[in-house]
C-alpha cells in the first residue's frame, strides 16, 4: 500500500474515532442541557398559566378557554388541571407529534421532558393545581441539527488534513523517489549522485548514499586507470608511445579481415639506417632522443584520424597504417623530407647524410597479412639498395576501380530508394549458442550481381553526409527480418548519425511502429563515434531506452581510459575490437588488460563480446578472460 493511501486510511480512521467520541459526548451534553431548558420552560409556562387562571372568574368556561388558548399553540404534549381532592378538572393531551429527526437518533438519545407544576388560587384558598409538559420535537430537531453540524466540520477537517498530508507526502516522495532511483542505479552498477533534500532525516540518508556512490565511483576510476596503464604497457612502445609490433599487426590484420574495414589503404615502413652504429657512436641518450623525434614525425604524418595508426615494429623500424588512402606519393615525400631535415639538424655523423629509408605498399581488403608484409619488405629493401634518404613503393597487381563522388551518391541513393540493400548475418555466440546475429549492410551494384561490403561504401556515404539514410534502411531491414524469426539481430549505427536529431526521431518512429520485434534488436555504435559525440550519445541512449532495444558500443578498447563515462548510460554490452583479440593466446600483456576490462564492464552491468576471433586458440582462452560472447571467422554455431 502506498504511503498516500496509508495516510488517507489513518486520517479517515482517526476522523471516525474522533467524531464518534465527540459525537457521543456532545450529544449527551447537549441533551442534558436541552432537558434542563425544557424543564425550566415547563415550570415557567405552568406558573404563567396558573397566574392567568387565578385572576379570572372561576367559571368552568373561562378556565376552559384559558387552558385551550395555551394548548392550541401546539407546543405542549399535555395540560392537566386537578382539584384539591385530586380529581381531574381539565385534561388536554396530544395524540402524537412529528419529529424531524431519524428514529434511530431519537431512540439513541431519548429526551425526558419533566412536567412543570403550579398552583391556582381562588382568594386565599387553593383552587386547583396545573401540570404542563412541553412538546419534545423541536428539542430533537435542535439536537439533530447539532449532530449534522458536528459531522460536517469533522468531514471538512478530515479532508483538509488529508489534503495537507497528501501534499506533505508528495513533497517527501520526491527525495524518497530520488533515493530509490539512486539505489536502483547502484543495483544496476550505475553511480549517480542526487541533490540533498531539505528534510534533515532524508538529508542524512542522501549524504550517506552519495558518499557511498562517490567511493564506488572512485574505486571504479582507479581500477580503470590501472588497466589503462596495463593496456599501454601491453600495446605501446615505452620510448615513443607508438603502438608496439603486436598491436600494430593486430590492427593491420583487423583492417584486412574485418567486414566493416575500408577496402583499401596504404602501409609504410620507415627504417632508421645504421641505428646500431649511431648508438655506439653517439650514445644511448642521443639515440633515444632520435627515436622519440622520429616517432613524433611518424605520428604527425598519420594525423589524428582514429582509423589511422603509427607503430614501432622493432628498434629501427616504424610503421604507418592509413586506411582509405591510395594517393601516397606526397605523403611519402613529406615524410622523407622531414627525416632529411632531422638528419641535417642533428649532430650525428651520418654516412652520406642518410638517416632513413621508406617502403610503401597499397593493401586491399581480404589480402593475406604475410603477403602484404613480404611486399613491404621488398619495397624497403629496394629503397635501401638505392641509398640515401629515399622511398620506394611496391604495389600488388590488384587495382582499385575509382568512382567519382557524384557516381557514389547516385549509387547509394538509388540503392536506398529501390531497396537494393540487404543484411548479411554473422553469428555472435555464447558457449556455442546463438546470442544474436551481427548484420552489416550490403549494397548491390547496378550492373552486376555483386554486393558491396559496408567498408567500401560507408566512407563515401560519410563524406556525402548520407550515413543516416543508410542506417535507417538497415534498421528497417532488420525489423522486417525479425518479424520472420525468433532470433535477435544487431545493426551498426554510424557515428555521424548519433548527433542527428532527425535520424533519432525517425529511428524512434520505426521502433514505435514495431513493438513485436524491437526488443530483439541490438543497436551498436563505434567507439570513435560515441566519444566524438558523447553528449549526443547520452541523449541517443535516453531516447531509445523506453523501446526496449539493446544498445552497445563496438570496436571498443582504444579509448578504454574513458570507460567511466559509460557507467550511467544504461548500456547493455561492449564489443571489444579485434586488434586486441588477435593472437590473444600469445599476448600475456593483453590478456591482463582484457581480463580487467571484462571485470570492470561486468561491474557496471555490461555484457562483453570479443570481435574478430580468428583461431580456435583465441576462442578457447577468451572465456577464461571473462568474455561473454564471441564473433569472427572462427565462430561456429551449435544447435
Amino acid at each position: 500500500m502506498s504511503l498516500t493511501r496509508q495516510l488517507w486510511l489513518a486520517v479517515i480512521t482517526s476522523t471516525i474515532l474522533a467524531f464518534a467520541g465527540s459525537f457521543i459526548v456532545s450529544m449527551l451534553t447537549a441533551r442534558n442541557y436541552l432537558e434542563n431548558q425544557l424543564a425550566i420552560k415547563n415550570r415557567d409556562n405552568a406558573s404563567s398559566l396558573a397566574l392567568s387562571i387565578t385572576h379570572v372568574p372561576k367559571e368552568p368556561v373561562n378556565i376552559e378557554l384559558q387552558v385551550a388558548a395555551v394548548y392550541d399553540s401546539g407546543q405542549y404534549e399535555f395540560i392537566k388541571l386537578t382539584d384539591p381532592e385530586g380529581s381531574i378538572m381539565i385534561e388536554k393531551r396530544s395524540t402524537g407529534e412529528e419529529i424531524n429527526a431519524p428514529a434511530w437518533f431519537v431512540n439513541l438519545f431519548p429526551i425526558t421532558s419533566r412536567p412543570g407544576l403550579a398552583q391556582i388560587s381562588d382568594g386565599w384558598k387553593q383552587f386547583a393545581s396545573i401540570e404542563l409538559v412541553s412538546q419534545r420535537g423541536y428539542v430533537y430537531e435542535e439536537l439533530w441539527r447539532g449532530a449534522l453540524q458536528l459531522l460536517f466540520w469533522f468531514l471538512a477537517g478530515g479532508i483538509v488534513v488529508g489534503l495537507l498530508g497528501s501534499l506533505m507526502v508528495k513533497a517527501l516522495s520526491k527525495p524518497l523517489n530520488a533515493v530509490v532511483r539512486q539505489a536502483d542505479a547502484i543495483s544496476k552498477r550505475r553511480f549517480e549522485t542526487i541533490p540533498l533534500p531539505r528534510i534533515p532525516e532524508l538529508k542524512s540518508v542522501t549524504e550517506a548514499m552519495n558518499t557511498m556512490v562517490g567511493r564506488l565511483k572512485a574505486m571504479f576510476e582507479e581500477e580503470a586507470l590501472r588497466l589503462e596503464e596495463v593496456r599501454r604497457e601491453a600495446n605501446l612502445d615505452k620510448l615513443t608511445g607508438l603502438g608496439n609490433r603486436s598491436y600494430f599487426l593486430g590492427r593491420l590484420g583487423n583492417e584486412l579481415s574485418s567486414d566493416e574495414a575500408h577496402p583499401t589503404g596504404v602501409v609504410m615502413i620507415l627504417r632508421i639506417a645504421g641505428l646500431a652504429e649511431i648508438n655506439r657512436n653517439a650514445g644511448r641518450e642521443i639515440t633515444d632522443n632520435l627515436l622519440k623525434r622520429t616517432g613524433s614525425i611518424v605520428a604527425e604524418t598519420v594525423g589524428q584520424d582514429p582509423s589511422t595508426m603509427s607503430g614501432r615494429l622493432n628498434g629501427s623500424d616504424f610503421a604507418l597504417l592509413m586506411p582509405n588512402v591510395t594517393e601516397y606519393e606526397q605523403m611519402a615525400d613529406n615524410l622523407i623530407g622531414r627525416m632529411q631535415d632531422l638528419a641535417a639538424s642533428s649532430d650525428l655523423q651520418l654516412e652520406g647524410g642518410t638517416l632513413a629509408q621508406l617502403g610503401v605498399t597499397v593493401y586491399h581488403h581480404g589480402e593475406n597479412i604475410g603477403t602484404l608484409m613480404a611486399r613491404l619488405d621488398k619495397a624497403l629493401a629496394t629503397a635501401e639498395s638505392r641509398g640515401g634518404n629515399v622511398w620506394h613503393a611496391t604495389l600488388s597487381e590488384e587495382g582499385v576501380e575509382l568512382t567519382s563522388m557524384d557516381e557514389w551518391k547516385q549509387l547509394i541513393e538509388n540503392a536506398i530508394s529501390s531497396r537494393t540493400l540487404k543484411l548479411v548475418h554473422f553469428a555472435v555466440t555464447k558457449k556455442g549458442k546463438i546470442l544474436h546475429h551481427e548484420c552489416p549492410l550490403r549494397l548491390k551494384t547496378p550492373d552486376h550481381d555483386d554486393w558491396i561490403a559496408a567498408g567500401s561504401f560507408m566512407p563515401m556515404a560519410s563524406r556525402l553526409r548520407i550515413t543516416s539514410k543508410l542506417d535507417l534502411a538497415a534498421v528497417t531491414l532488420a525489423l522486417d527480418d525479425l518479424k520472420k524469426t525468433t532470433d535477435e539481430m544487431a545493426v551498426n549505427i554510424s557515428g555521424e548519425s548519433i548527433p542527428n536529431p532527425e535520424f533519432v526521431l525517425e529511428l524512434q518512429k520505426l521502433l514505435q511502429a514495431n513493438p513485436e520485434s524491437r526488443e530483439r534488436l541490438w543497436l551498436e555504435a563505434p567507439e570513435v563515434g560515441v566519444f566524438q559525440h558523447f553528449d549526443s550519445f547520452v541523449n541517443f541512449c535516453q531516447g531509445l531506452r523506453p523501446y526496449g532495444c539493446k544498445i552497445g558500443v563496438e570496436h571498443f578498447g582504444h579509448r578504454f581510459s574513458q570507460i567511466g563515462k559509460l557507467h550511467n548510460l544504461g548500456l547493455d554490452y561492449l564489443k571489444v575490437d579485434g586488434s586486441f583479440v588477435r593472437n590473444i593466446d600469445e599476448q600475456a600483456g593483453n590478456q591482463s588488460f582484457l581480463k580487467g576490462l571484462c571485470s570492470i564492464a561486468h561491474n557496471i552491468g555490461l555484457f562483453v563480446i570479443a570481435e574478430g576471433v580468428q583461431t580456435e586458440e583465441e576462442m578457447k582462452i577468451l572465456p577464461t578472460l571473462g568474455f561473454d560472447g564471441v564473433t569472427g571467422p572462427a565462430v561456429r554455431e551449435s544447435n
